[in-house]
């Protein structure tokens, strides 16, 4: 199974949606960066619903030091910064962002990503989830944002219309 770092938004998302052990289904363990856990808390703090790292077994909290080609990036947050930097230290690892900033800094980088969408994809393909359009629409009314492009294509690769 690949190595696989998760960034704030996909956990927040899958949680909220009650799809988070699509994760552990998927890829077994799940990194997480203590940049990522922090956020999570903060968001906890302010009555966001987002799930804690340290009630899931198979996630597995990961110090992280931000490497210099990544630390002056003013477009990515924190965790996004430490989601990155932990997959330069670790090869063939897939990073799970939602942010484009963040997968732009990944693909100057050479880091795979994927990203809940994808995610959703995945569980998809693999019938671990029968249906995804009623998951993007629930997704949308959370805030997740998704183009219309994007979300007609998603749908079309998982052969679902809305």
């Amino acid at each position: 199974m690949a190595i696989v770092i998760a960034d704030t938004s996909p956990l927040q998302y899958l949680f909220q949606l009650g799809l988070l052990d699509l994760l552990r289904e998927l890829y077994g363990t799940v990194l997480v960066p203590e940049a990522v856990r922090d956020e999570l808390l903060v968001g906890r703090s302010l009555g966001v619903a987002v799930p804690d790292p340290a009630d899931f077994t198979w996630i597995m909290l990961r110090p992280t030091t931000t490497h210099a080609s990544i630390e002056s990036s003013d477009d990515l947050g924190a965790g996004e910064r430490a989601a990155l930097s932990l997959a330069l230290e670790i090869r063939d690892a897939i990073v799970i962002l939602d942010d484009a900033a963040a997968r732009a800094a990944a693909a100057t980088l050479n880091i795979p990503t994927t990203g809940t969408l994808g995610v959703l994809l995945l569980a998809k393909e693999r019938r671990l989830v029968m249906s995804i359009a009623n998951v993007l629409d629930e997704l949308e009314q959370r805030g997740f944002r998704i183009a219309p492009a994007l979300l007609a294509r998603v749908l079309a690769i998982a052969g679902e219309n809305k």
